[in-house]
């Protein structure tokens, strides 16, 4: 039987913490918050996206950055592992669109109710309030940590599982990256993703908290196409957020972080501009004698409606029936191409994730253990690995997290 110290209580932590113990390990999770899984608890928007129930390939897909390194990991532990897990802990599951698995109440507080019931069944010690400050190494292995009172804990094998920089208040600043460059890791530069772009255009503003379900979205870098996708967004005070925005983030982020880019909305990408303007003529022939202003009132959010208006290029007092054809194809041509001005990415504490981490080169893909220091392993967001949202990311943890614990 090895002691096993575990750096962190989140959610590679957690469940790596269930596995080595079940495997007759003797573990310690050392958490410095006052409790255990505190950024699981406000994931999903509180109800906790724990996995995806894809297909394999789709699976892989959904990460962005070293996706090959997972290999391993992902079928020694798949999504439907994940799902058995979680309903062998008694937490009943569903699945919504886009394969999201969510808890069937809702509720992120099951499902870390289910982790924490495993690991005391399993004998987990969990030490909360205790900060790790460093990493004990002899003649290159890890041989137990040191915390911030000054005590020094001997043990056989050390996780890191410290996560990121994003939602620093969970506890997510940084540690597990100190650590690493101590001991003569690389880590890649780290950046926020699944995270609001910034939006220079004032009118972002008059749109404040108005989301828009079934838009098509382009992100470009001068002429060339970054990302296209279809589905749901929102207006924020600082430009945009919501679900489209958020997964664009983990592939147009990098360059964002560094120049503008240029975000081109389609409010109706289920029409062709001939079928858009059959419709906009409609709305014309039942308010042929009314403002342009009031005749458009039909094709857009009420909220939406005095910006489109404002910048469509049609005086707001021109009668219907005076507006030219190439005025006509000008705004529709607008309704298919709204344009607006990434100006860089908001930070770490509006982030899901953290992009970046400690180099998977210098990391065995099978075992999650160090190259460079035997005895040393690294699990879940400390890693550089991230992935789109809709559960992929606690995958990586859950998987991450198996592969270590059933390594030692």
């Amino acid at each position: 039987m090895s002691k096993i110290l575990i750096i962190g209580g989140g959610a590679a932590g957690m469940m790596a913490s269930v596995f080595a113990a079940r495997n007759g390990h003797e573990v310690h999770i050392f958490e410095k918050n006052e409790k255990t899984g505190k950024k699981l608890y406000i994931t999903g928007k509180g109800r906790c996206n724990l996995t995806n129930a894809c297909e394999m390939d789709a699976l892989f897909a959904g990460v962005c950055s070293n996706k090959k390194f997972l290999y391993s990991a992902f079928y020694g532990f798949t999504n439907r592992d994940a799902m058995n897990f979680f309903e062998d802990a008694g937490i009943k599951l569903k699945v919504e669109r886009g394969n999201r698995v969510f808890p069937e109440s809702d509720r992120s507080a099951d499902v870390l109710d289910g982790l924490r019931r495993q690991m005391k069944q399993a004998g987990v010690q969990v030490h909360l309030h205790t900060e790790v400050t460093d990493i004990l190494t002899e003649q290159g292995r890890a041989v137990g940590i040191c915390l911030a009172d000054g005590r020094r804990i001997p043990g056989d094998a050390v996780f890191t599982a410290t996560g990121g920089l994003s939602y620093a208040s969970t506890g997510s600043t940084g540690d597990g990256f100190r650590f690493a460059e101590k001991l003569g890791h690389k880590v890649t530069p780290c950046q926020p993703s699944l995270v609001p772009f910034n939006i220079r255009e004032a009118f972002v503003k008059e749109l404040q908290g108005l989301s828009l379900k079934n838009v098509e979205i382009r992100i470009r870098n001068g002429k060339k196409e970054l990302y296209r996708e279809f589905g749901e967004m929102l207006f924020t005070h600082f430009g945009v957020s919501g679900p489209l925005i958020l997964t664009a983030s983990s592939y147009a982020g990098k360059l964002a972080a560094k120049q503008e880019l240029t975000l081109v909305l389609d409010l109706k990408p289920a029409l062709t501009l001939e079928q858009l303007d059959r419709r906009l003529l409609r709305e014309f022939t039942e308010h042929k004698n009314k403002a342009f202003k009031n005749a458009v009132s039909g094709l857009f959010p009420a909220r939406l409606t005095p910006v489109m208006i404002s910048l469509g290029g049609i005086d707001p007092n021109k009668k219907v029936h005076e507006i030219s054809r190439e005025e006509r194809q000008r705004f529709l041509r607008f309704i298919k191409n709204l344009e607006m001005t990434i100006t860089g990415l908001r930070g770490f504490e509006e982030a899901i994730i953290t992009r970046g981490g400690v180099s998977v080169k210098e990391i065995h893909p099978s075992t999650m253990e160090s190259r460079l220091v035997s005895g040393l392993y690294f699990i879940g967001e400390v890693l550089d690995l991230d992935a789109v949202t809709g559960g992929f990311n606690l995958q990586i943890a859950w998987s991450t997290a198996y592969a270590a614990a059933n390594a030692v």
